[in-house]
């Protein structure tokens, strides 16, 4: 019984957030066609044979402004875009929303920020986003040159809107890619993302 009710509050969160079931860690990662803010089209599939980090991202949510404003989530971006990982950021804020932005206005809030992703792609129907089963923002993969998903989860371990956290908590991308780079299966593969819901069309 209480299998069967946990199992309906999932489907249920899953419906009202439009989001499919996530891929598993160690499948193929869901390929995708978005644009970036420039109006450029940009592939996952372009960067097959180099490690990815996908982030889902939205500036209006306290969560995400959490880690950008403190410098946590640049910070780690630097960090993996030194070592030749591709970092997407992506925005699946639908047009309606009332904390949706323009291209130029994500740009210059994260150019403001000190932001280091290699793109920043837009999402606003969603697909990238419901492929993924992506929640939150922010919500992180790790995606390896093969082309297999190797993280989804949170940015770190504590679940928190509060900067003085991120000292204390394991960043799990930034581990995971250390390892990943090195070869090594990753010690945190899944955890639980926490954040804002995404607000998704339809």
């Amino acid at each position: 019984m209480l299998l069967r009710r946990t199992l309906l509050v999932a489907s249920s969160l899953l419906l009202a957030t439009g989001a499919r079931a996530a891929p598993a860690v160690g499948t193929p990662a869901p390929d995708f066609e978005l644009r970036d803010t420039s109006g450029k089209p940009v592939r996952l599939a372009d960067f097959r044979g180099q490690h990815v980090v996908l982030e889902w991202t939205n500036p209006g949510c306290p969560y995400v402004r959490k880690h950008y404003d403190s410098g946590n989530m640049p910070a780690t971006q630097r960090y993996a875009t030194g070592r030749g990982v591709v970092w997407l950021s992506i925005n699946s804020t639908e047009r309606a929303s009332y904390d949706w932005r323009e291209p130029a206005q994500l740009v210059a809030w994260q150019k403001e920020r000190q932001a280091a992703s290699t793109a920043l792609l837009m999402d606003e129907d969603g697909v990238a986003g419901k492929a993924y089963g992506a929640r939150t923002t922010p919500h992180l993969y790790i995606v390896d040159p093969q082309g297999r998903l190797v993280y989804a989860g949170g940015i770190d371990s504590i679940p928190s809107s509060n900067p003085d956290d991120i000292r204390k908590a394991t960043n799990y991308v930034r581990v995971g890619l250390d390892e990943a780079l090195a070869g090594k299966p990753l010690t945190t593969a899944v955890s639980r993302p926490y954040g804002c819901s995404i607000k998704y069309k339809g």
